[in-house]
C-alpha cells in the first residue's frame, strides 16, 4: 500500500505520488571549509557532483535471513519506518545520525524486483551492502551531469510524496561491484523519514542501554587487482571526494601498501566535503598484493561475487561501554592476537593515551596513536587526552551467512586516519578465523 517506483500509477490509500523531475539550472558549489593540509584537492575542479553526509547505506537481505531483527536486538537500532509490498518489505533503522535501510524480498526469486524503493536490486541476490545514499541539492541537474560523463542512471530523476512533503531522487551506479548511489533532495520533506514508509509506533528510547553510536564514520570497499585506483579517479571526477593519507608514511603515488607478516594489501582513502550538515563520508579503497594463497580480500571477492563494501565504521564516543553492551546483547567481536597487547611499548602507549590495557585486551579492542599535531578528523574527541591523539577500534564477525560484510566501531580521540598498527592486528585475526572456518 506505498508508491512503486516507474511509470505505474501509485496507489492513494496514503495519498502518496511520484513524478518525473527535468533537469534544472547547475547549482553553485556550496562554499567548504578550508582543507587540511592532509587532504590532496585533486580533480576538484572538474567533478560533476559535490556530495556531503550519507543519508543511509542499503543492505540487501537474502530471503528469510533475519538479520533485520539481529541489527535491533543485537546492535539496538531502533526501527523507525517500514514499507511493504506484495513482493517486498523496507525496513529503516536508526542509531543516532547512522541510518541502515533493510531490504528484503518476500519470496524467492532469480529475478530483479523493481520494487525496491530508493535503491535498485543488486544482483547476485545475496546479503550485500550495496547502496549508499547522499543528501545532495539540485538531483535533476547532478544526474545530468552525471550521465554526460559515462555514469549508468538506473532510477532517473523521481520525485515522491505524501501528506509529510516530497522528495527527489535518483539511483547512479559505482564503478565498484555492485555499488550504487541514491542522491537524495528532502528539503521540502518534514516527514520522520521518507515519502512511501509508515511510522514505527513504540520505537524504544536510546538512552539508558549502554550503546553509543552517533554517525557512519567510514566506508571500506574491497576491490579487484587494479580496480583501487579507477575507483579512486571515478570519486574524485564524478562525486569531487578528495584523496587524503591514512599515514606519514604514505607516498602519494604509491598509495598505503601493507606488507610483511602474511600481509599484502594497498589501501587509498578518500573524503567527500566536509558540510554544515554534518559530518563528511570517507571512503576507504583496499586491493589484494598477495602473491601468495588467497588472503581475506580475495574470499571477500570470491563470496561476494565481485567488488563491494566490507565494512562500515560506526563512531562512537564511548567504545568500552558500547562494546560491552553489544557483547551482552549478543554480538560478536573478532578478538586481536594476544600479542598485540605484549608488543614492545603498547602497555605504555594505552597508558599515556588514558585508558587501561586489561580493559581493552578484555574486550579485543585496538588503540593506535598517531603523530601528535596532526589535524583531527571528524567524529573526534580528544577529552581524555589533549596532547595526545589516538582512536580505538573492534571489529564484528561477518554478518551474513557469506564472509563478506562486518561492522567496525571506531572511537576517535583527534585522530584522523585508521593506525597501521591496528590494520595490521585486524587482518590477522581475520585471517585466524577464516583458517578456523575453512
Amino acid at each position: 500500500m506505498t508508491p512503486l517506483r516507474g511509470t505505474q500509477p501509485q496507489r492513494d490509500t496514503h495519498k502518496c505520488t511520484w513524478a518525473p523531475c527535468m533537469a534544472g539550472e547547475r547549482l553553485p558549489m556550496a562554499g567548504e571549509p578550508p582543507l587540511t593540509p592532509a587532504i590532496l584537492p585533486q580533480h576538484a575542479q572538474a567533478m560533476a557532483a559535490s556530495l556531503s553526509r550519507p543519508c543511509f547505506i542499503s543492505l540487501h537481505v537474502p530471503y528469510r535471513q533475519r538479520w533485520a531483527q539481529d541489527l535491533a536486538a543485537s546492535f539496538r537500532f531502533h526501527p523507525v519506518a517500514v514499507r511493504e509490498t506484495p513482493r517486498v518489505r523496507q525496513l529503516a533503522l536508526r542509531r543516532g545520525a547512522a541510518v541502515f535501510l533493510l531490504n528484503q524480498r518476500l519470496a524467492p526469486s532469480r529475478a530483479p524486483s523493481h520494487d525496491f524503493l530508493y535503491d535498485v536490486d543488486p544482483q547476485p541476490a545475496l546479503g550485500t551492502a550495496s547502496n549508499v545514499c547522499f543528501e545532495v541539492e539540485d538531483v535533476p541537474g547532478l544526474c545530468e551531469r552525471l550521465r554526460g560523463r559515462g555514469c549508468s542512471v538506473p532510477v532517473p530523476p523521481t520525485e515522491v510524496s505524501d501528506d509529510g512533503g516530497s522528495v527527489t531522487y535518483g539511483v547512479v551506479r559505482s564503478v565498484v561491484g555492485n555499488i550504487s548511489h541514491t542522491l537524495l533532495d528532502r528539503s521540502r520533506y518534514r516527514g520522520p523519514f521518507l515519502p512511501g514508509f509508515q511510522p514505527m509506533q513504540g520505537a524504544p528510547h536510546e538512552a539508558g542501554d549502554g550503546v553509543e553510536i552517533t554517525n557512519f564514520d567510514h566506508i571500506t570497499y574491497v576491490c579487484p587487482r587494479g580496480g583501487a585506483r579507477a575507483a579512486l579517479d571515478w570519486y574524485q571526477r564524478c562525486f569531487g571526494f578528495q584523496r587524503f593519507l591514512l599515514s606519514p608514511q604514505e607516498r602519494l603515488a604509491e598509495g598505503y601498501v601493507l606488507g610483511g607478516q602474511g600481509v599484502g594489501m594497498l589501501l587509498l582513502a578518500l573524503q567527500s566535503a566536509q558540510g554544515s550538515s554534518g559530518p563528511s563520508c570517507k571512503l576507504v579503497l583496499a586491493e589484494s598484493l598477495s602473491e601468495d594463497s588467497p588472503n581475506q580480500v580475495d574470499t571477500f571477492l570470491a563470496q561476494h561475487g565481485g567488488a563491494g563494501i566490507q565494512h562500515v565504521g560506526l563512531c562512537t564516543p564511548d567504545i568500552v561501554s558500547t562494546t560491552r553492551a553489544l557483547q551482552q546483547a549478543g554480538v560478536r567481536f573478532f578478538m586481536p592476537p594476544a600479542t598485540y597487547y605484549s608488543q614492545l611499548g603498547k602497555e605504555e602507549e594505552i597508558r599515556e593515551a588514558g585508558q587501561d590495557s586489561r580493559t581493552l585486551a578484555e574486550l579485543g579492542i585496538l588503540l593506535d596513536t598517531t603523530v601528535p599535531g596532526e589535524n583531527k578528523g571528524p567524529c573526534t574527541d580528544s577529552r581524555e587526552s589533549p596532547s595526545q591523539n589516538y582512536l580505538m577500534q573492534i571489529f564484528t564477525h561477518p554478518i551474513f551467512s557469506e564472509e563478506t560484510f562486518f561492522l567496525e566501531l571506531i572511537d576517535r580521540r583527534g585522530a584522523p586516519g585508521f593506525g597501521e598498527g591496528n590494520i595490521r592486528a585486524l587482518w590477522k585475526a581475520v585471517q585466524v578465523y577464516m583458517d578456523q572456518r575453512q
